[in-house]
């Protein structure tokens, strides 16, 4: 053995540790939410809830499987990931279980919650085994990009599209809705990535310098080069008028700025974007009664006439009332008023989480999806192809945009403009894809941390060889194999 490589044996972590850690975490997370579906039927019923065996059974069996297949088809992956989102899986099934059975509601919505965390389950572990290379979801940048428009516009579709709630984002087949903008998202990340890296050196480098007595003050981008800031801005405009889905145009412009600031460094782009999205905003206040109706509950909630108004205030005001119930540690279940809030057990879930655990419970869940976030973005800066840390980075900032929309909109800092919370909100279309960008973290975590390794390819394609943390990159000149690097 080489004095390099017993270097590397040295400082690089074992795999097997990683999962044995994973392992302990996951056993930890399923006991909390053991112990929290027992307390919310011993708070509404009184006894343990006879479903607990099944949920736990789905839930514990379905991380366990994920777990085991982690070991073997990516040994190096992040070992806080699974465990923090079965934890905050977890939490959400306590609470809209409790919620609905202090409304006294059958258990159809927490059974559904169940069935879609099985999916989402299956889903992370089928991503596992597909995308053995993340690398190559930029073959076709264009294609998810048009994949991402087409889910975003067909809530627009006659007969299958609904409109609720002074929205319209769901598509209705029967007895069964589905949320298709939660599922765009990942094809239009990919998108971003794959054409960032490509423009990244002309968007970061063709600008005008804007100088005041010879001190560079601000950087314009050429007229050229505004095209694809200017598409986005129509896109989130489009939405907004077509949905009229104030929460997904804001998170998709701002997912774009995030994505645009990381590949190019450029602060005056993401001035100029907000700027834009700013104006358009404006327009739309202008325009949409909606919208206008959403700024008034935002800056005169207590206002009697707001308040008592159809679609007016007593939402979010009833939700903050709710948040001061629960004080530092929460009323647990059985009393309260947040089962009787609309959208408790989705727009509103961190109110119920606050009402029923306390700030120092919803601060525990923030502070646990805070660190998923974190895990998502290390996961980035270790990957050394440019295209995956994009694509990394921008789910991570997603599901941390989003986080920060739902919390700003419950608290009045912001317009409530209803969305979802990772993981912890009822709904199949979020808790999917939640888990799908799980899989995706855990994978490209896999492939960053790898030690080097053989790696075969065709010829002219690229082979990347990675060596704690780092990469090797060579290109096969011919139809032979690389046999020694």
């Amino acid at each position: 053995m080489s004095k390099a490589e017993g270097m590397t044996e040295k400082t690089t972590p074992r795999p097997g540790r990683r999962r044995t850690v994973e392992l302990l975490m996951l056993l930890a997370a399923i006991t909390v939410f053991v112990i929290g579906f027992s307390l919310a039927g011993l708070g509404v019923n009184g006894s343990v809830p006879p479903v607990l065996a099944l949920f736990t059974g789905v839930l514990g069996g379905g991380a366990i499987a994920v777990h085991i297949a982690l070991r073997y088809l990516a040994p190096w992956a992040d070992p806080l990931m699974l465990p923090l989102g079965v934890l905050l899986n977890g939490i959400g099934l306590v609470v809209i279980w409790g919620l609905h059975a202090e409304a006294g509601r059958d258990g159809s919505g927490a059974l559904k919650q169940l069935m879609w965390t099985g999916l989402g389950l299956a889903l992370c572990l089928a991503v596992l085994v597909v995308v053995r290379r993340p690398q190559l979801l930029q073959r076709y940048p264009y294609l998810m990009a048009l994949a991402g428009v087409l889910l975003i516009a067909s809530p627009m579709l006659p007969v299958v599209g609904l409109d609720q709630y002074g929205a319209r984002r769901w598509l209705s087949f029967g007895t069964i809705t589905v949320q298709p903008s939660e599922f765009a998202k990942l094809p239009l990340v990919v998108f971003l990535a794959a054409y960032l890296g490509v423009k990244r050196d002309v968007l970061a480098l063709a600008a005008k310098q804007v100088m005041v007595r010879e001190v560079k003050v601000f950087s314009l981008p050429r007229m050229r080069d505004m095209g694809p800031m200017t598409a986005a801005w129509g896109m989130a405009i489009l939405v907004l008028v077509g949905t009229k889905d104030l929460g997904t145009s804001l998170l998709l412009f701002g997912l774009f700025l995030a994505m645009f600031y990381i590949a190019t460094q450029r602060k005056s782009w993401v001035g100029i974007g907000l700027a834009m999205f700013l104006a358009g905003a404006y327009a739309a206040y202008l325009i949409f009664w909606h919208v206008q109706q959403r700024v008034a509950i935002w800056l005169a909630p207590f206002d009697p006439e707001v308040y008592r108004q159809q679609g007016g205030s007593y939402q979010v005001v009833e939700g903050l009332f709710a948040l001061a119930d629960g004080g530092l540690l929460g009323i647990g279940f059985g009393a309260g008023r947040a089962a009787t809030l609309f959208a408790s057990d989705s727009d509103l879930i961190l109110v119920s989480i606050g009402e029923k655990f306390g700030l120092a419970g919803l601060s525990a869940v923030i502070l646990a999806i805070l660190l998923l976030v974190e895990r998502g973005f290390r996961v980035a800066l270790a990957s050394r192809e440019l295209f995956v840390k994009l694509m990394t980075a921008g789910l991570a900032f997603l599901w941390a945009f989003q986080v920060f929309v739902v919390l700003g909109g419950v608290t009045l800092l912001i317009p409530l403009t209803g969305m979802t919370t990772p993981l912890l909100a009822i709904g199949g279309s979020s808790l999917t894809t939640s888990w799908i960008i799980i899989g995706l973290w855990l994978r490209v975590g896999d492939t960053a941390r790898r030690p080097a390794q053989a790696v075969t390819g065709e010829p002219g394609e690229t082979v990347e060889i990675s060596l704690n943390d780092g990469r090797l990159t060579a290109v096969r000149p011919s139809t032979s194999a690389i046999d020694q690097m």
